[in-house]
């Protein structure tokens, strides 16, 4: 539409007015694969346990990109050349990043599409974006894949351990599920973002900022993340999902939503996500899974509608987490029990009585880490720049492993 004003603002509960920067940047948000993160929980099924955390990955990419917009202005402040393509470019990367998420994001991300990570499906729709609008996505992949061997900082800014991706989130979960430890010093944070030899570091005068981000995000995957009581909705969803793959590769009717029936009924895998599949898998949403449920919950099959049904009325499982492996006959005690109580099979028990393993790491040095910039111009990973001795220890991965079971 000629003359159409596409400088809109949108108001957004943790920054206030967001402008969109370009018109490129606005037709993008427009797209259906972007509008369709309206309707995906940041959060899964957090809101379970966190009744506040239902806010959607649409907020979430707004919220990055306005954090991203102010990045960009600091290091050109500072006298990093950053052109305008590459400004844009970088505003579409990280408003993209989470573009190929599937319905409740990281719970069924390996139940509907196999073996296909969420960035691999990003990257497909990014292709498609680019193909429908003439190119102007070409940079913005190729920053997004790690490929723009010219300025990197550009791309650890997307995807790192200190991105505007984590800055959003954390911030963001933490005001939605209300839990205060994942308050962040964003605003500091960005002030001292700065640019060495082409990559990102941090000024030294912000060091307790990151330190705080880094504690931020160890509590936050235990307290929400991770939480158990959403562990255990996860895996009854994961249940649910398996057990109407296997009766629809059975060719038994599931009478739900056409294009979850496509994935359920067979094995996709990465070659195999042409234009008709993709935009099969963008009509997804959490909205197709909830209906599905519904449905289920009066299936013939006694185990998909238990199950559903249980997860429509919030009847979760138990959970049991521990540091140690569970005793295989520990899980055969569980098994049998519920075979007793239920009347199940012994396959059927494997929908019941489920296990599985949770890795909290705060943060991951390979891949460049968190470098911090001292006032003598030597550049130090911030576990060896800080004086908290703690801080270390955050390099190191916590593995638990859990047990979700019905009594």
């Amino acid at each position: 539409m000629a003359g159409f004003n596409k400088n809109k603002i949108i108001n957004d509960p943790l920054y206030g007015f967001l402008t969109i920067p370009t018109e490129t940047v606005y037709d993008v948000i427009q797209h259906p694969y972007v509008q369709r993160l309206r309707r995906i929980r940041q959060l899964g099924l957090s809101e379970l346990v966190y009744p506040g955390a239902t806010h959607t990955r649409f907020h979430h990419a707004l919220g990055a990109l306005n954090l991203m917009i102010r990045a960009i202005e600091t290091l050109k402040r500072k006298g990093i050349e950053i052109s305008d393509e590459e400004t844009e470019a970088v505003y579409l990367g990280i408003l993209l990043h989470d573009i190929g998420h599937g319905p409740f994001s990281h719970t069924l991300e390996q139940v509907i599409v196999k073996g296909v990570h969420h960035e691999k499906i990003s990257e497909l729709m990014m292709e498609r974006i680019n193909m429908e609008t003439s190119g102007k996505l070409e940079l913005t992949i190729r920053i997004f894949k790690g490929e723009y061997f010219e300025k990197p900082f550009l791309g650890q800014l997307i995807s790192g351990q200190l991105d505007m991706d984590r800055l959003d989130y954390l911030l963001r979960d933490s005001f939605y599920s209300g839990v205060s430890e994942g308050v962040v010093g964003t605003e500091r944070i960005i002030n001292m973002l700065h640019v060495v030899q082409g990559n990102l570091v941090v000024e030294e005068k912000g060091i307790y900022s990151v330190e705080k981000f880094l504690v931020a995000r160890r509590l936050m995957y235990w307290q929400v993340y991770l939480h158990k009581t959403a562990l255990a909705a996860d895996e009854l969803l994961f249940a649910i999902l398996q057990r109407a793959r296997e009766l629809a590769v059975e060719g038994i009717p599931l009478g739900s939503y056409h294009p979850l029936i496509h994935f359920l009924g067979r094995e996709i895998h990465e070659s195999e996500l042409d234009d008709e599949t993709l935009d099969l898998y963008a009509m997804l949403d959490d909205n197709d899974i909830i209906n599905a449920l519904k449905t289920w919950s009066s299936h013939s099959d006694r185990v998909l509608s238990v199950l559903s049904q249980c997860m429509l009325n919030r009847n979760l499982p138990k959970i049991v987490i521990q540091t140690q492996k569970f005793l295989p006959e520990k899980i055969q005690e569980f098994r049998q029990n519920a075979m007793k109580k239920f009347s199940l099979s012994e396959h059927e028990t494997e929908f019941f009585i489920r296990e599985g393993i949770v890795e909290n790491n705060a943060y991951k040095t390979d891949g460049g880490g968190i470098p911090i910039l001292g006032k003598d111009g030597v550049i130090r990973d911030v576990a060896e720049a800080s004086d908290n001795y703690n801080l270390s220890s955050l390099k190191d991965t916590v593995t638990k492993y859990y047990l979700t079971y019905w009594r």
